[in-house]
């Protein structure tokens, strides 16, 4: 069994949506200054590194993330890579073979090379899922999408992506790394932190491999 861990590294060098709280670490305590242990104290934003989206990161009477439905965030999954596309539409999507009842679908772009070239500035022009592309997996049955940049949509145009999917209650996990994930059929594992009310949570994602 191989395990691949998804996750983006937390560090305060991350890079962090303009105009967002980056990561920021700080000790309270520590052993070599004399304290009786390590203590650190963390400050970021909720959609910082791995993370999922709430419905009510969209949406105004939507459900936040201590609600979404751990029987979709673990599950068969399948990754499709589209390294060439500048925008994943509707097309590239139907182009992409896309096994047939695919409820949980990775997305691997051009993006994660960036987390492969320890990457520490945002970049506006990432790989992202257009507004046709969202309906159509929403079309398809999907109902856990995950990208491998900080956005499901495009920089320029954020709403209606991320409408689409919250609205059809598909949960959207962005920010992950398949830099040494080929495509196929694998188990995921994605845990997000179980906070009151809240529009996002940072996530331990891992694929596993199907025997």
């Amino acid at each position: 069994m191989k395990m691949y861990d998804i996750s983006v590294t937390l560090s305060e060098s991350i890079p962090t949506w303009p105009g967002d709280r980056g990561a920021e670490f700080k000790k309270l305590l520590e052993l070599s200054k004399g304290g009786m242990a390590n203590v650190t104290a963390i400050k970021m934003s909720a959609h910082t590194g791995t993370h999922v989206d709430a419905p009510c990161h969209f949406l105004k009477d939507g459900d936040s993330v201590e609600k979404l439905s751990l029987e979709v965030l673990i599950g068969k999954a399948v990754v499709v890579e589209v390294l060439d596309a500048a925008l994943i539409t509707k097309e590239i999507l139907k182009g992409a073979n896309i096994p047939p009842n695919t409820e949980r679908l990775l997305v691997k772009t051009r993006n994660s090379q960036e987390w492969a070239s320890g990457a520490t500035e945002f970049i506006e022009d990432y790989v992202a899922i257009s507004a046709d592309g969202a309906e159509y997996l929403v079309e398809q049955g999907v109902k856990l999408v995950g990208v491998d940049y900080f956005s499901v949509a495009p920089f320029d145009c954020l709403v209606a992506t991320h409408q689409i999917l919250l609205k059809a209650e598909v949960v959207i996990l962005e920010g992950i790394d398949l830099t040494e994930v080929s495509p196929g059929a694998y188990t995921l594992y994605c845990l997000p932190i179980k906070i009151a009310g809240s529009d996002g949570a940072p996530a331990r994602a891992i694929l596993v491999e199907q025997s």
